[in-house]
């Protein structure tokens, strides 16, 4: 004889947002003891363990990927203005305003820019085009015979 029916679930199961008989253990045993393993690392940190010092600082200031770049630009509408502002990352770096990274991340934004302008004149001159032909369309076709 079959424990289950076809077609039959077992059971509710557990409810949503029901937790673990061993998370609110856990988290009381981890309550008592991260306040002093957080002052055991910051005593090791402080008489000079570089690993205990490291550990710290990555938990009290994080590494940020990316930090706002001050640097002033021309604007970026057309191609013209894309080589100026080129040429103001390049100089803000040789300057050492802007380290080769931050360069380069500048440097991906313009050329994105770039592309973007590149599309709308192709899309441009597409439909110019294509309006010519259907004006040369539209016009009557001499006949020489």
């Amino acid at each position: 004889m079959a424990k289950f029916k076809k077609g039959k679930p077992p059971g509710p199961g557990r409810p949503p947002g029901c937790p673990n008989k061993s998370t609110p253990w856990l988290d009381a045993l981890g309550g008592e003891a991260t306040d002093r393993v957080i002052r055991v690392v910051q005593k090791c940190a402080e008489k000079g363990d570089m690993r205990a010092a490291s550990i710290v600082l990555s938990r009290t200031w994080p590494y940020r990927r990316g930090r706002p770049v001050p640097i002033d630009l021309p604007a970026v509408d057309t191609a013209g203005g894309l080589v100026g502002a080129q040429a103001a990352v390049v100089a803000a770096m040789s300057r050492g305003e802007l380290t080769p990274d931050e360069a380069a991340s500048v440097s991906a934004v313009l050329e994105s820019q770039r592309r973007t302008i590149e599309t709308h004149d192709l899309e441009r001159r597409i439909e110019e085009l294509e309006e010519a032909r259907r004006s040369a369309d539209e016009r009557p076709v001499p006949r020489w015979f």
